[in-house]
């Protein structure tokens, strides 16, 4: 099935709103890649590393908790899988509270501080939104955002 896929974000003119509406941009397309995708498949490895469309979004979320809310992240492998009693709704919810304690967590003025962080979770999401794109693909041959 394919989707049209959406254009770039209107953002307004300040760094953070161009930033965040990247960010949110990209959130948006990580948590359509798993909707509508049934268990066990949305936590099946689609390539020999055991990647996952679960363990991407559980993965994005420790991320972000990292980089801007000071939880410290020791051991990243683990990050990439979710727990058998985890459901793909605790997983998404999890993500969702998370972008908005980060949202929130950038200063309405200057946010110079919190720029190449930011930038860094805009690349980090967007390649691992690229690695979804693929492995929903493979899972049901959806594709587009």
């Amino acid at each position: 099935m394919a989707r049209r896929d959406a254009g770039p974000p209107r953002t307004g003119p300040g760094e953070r709103e161009v930033l965040l509406g990247f960010l949110g941009y990209l959130r948006a397309a990580v948590i359509a890649k798993v909707d509508g995708v049934a268990e066990p498949a949305v936590r099946t490895p689609g390539v020999p590393s055991g990647t996952n469309l679960l363990g991407l979004v559980k993965h994005l979320t420790h991320v972000e908790r990292h980089w801007v809310l000071g939880e410290r992240t020791t051991r990243w492998a683990a990050t990439f899988h979710a727990k058998p009693g985890e459901s793909v709704e605790d997983i998404v919810g999890a993500y969702r509270e998370t972008a908005a304690r980060v949202d929130a967590a950038v200063p309405a003025g200057d946010v110079a501080g919190l720029r190449w962080t930011l930038t860094h979770l805009i690349e980090e999401t967007g390649r691992h939104a690229g690695h979804m794109d693929i492995l929903r693909e493979l899972i049901d041959g959806a594709t587009g955002r």
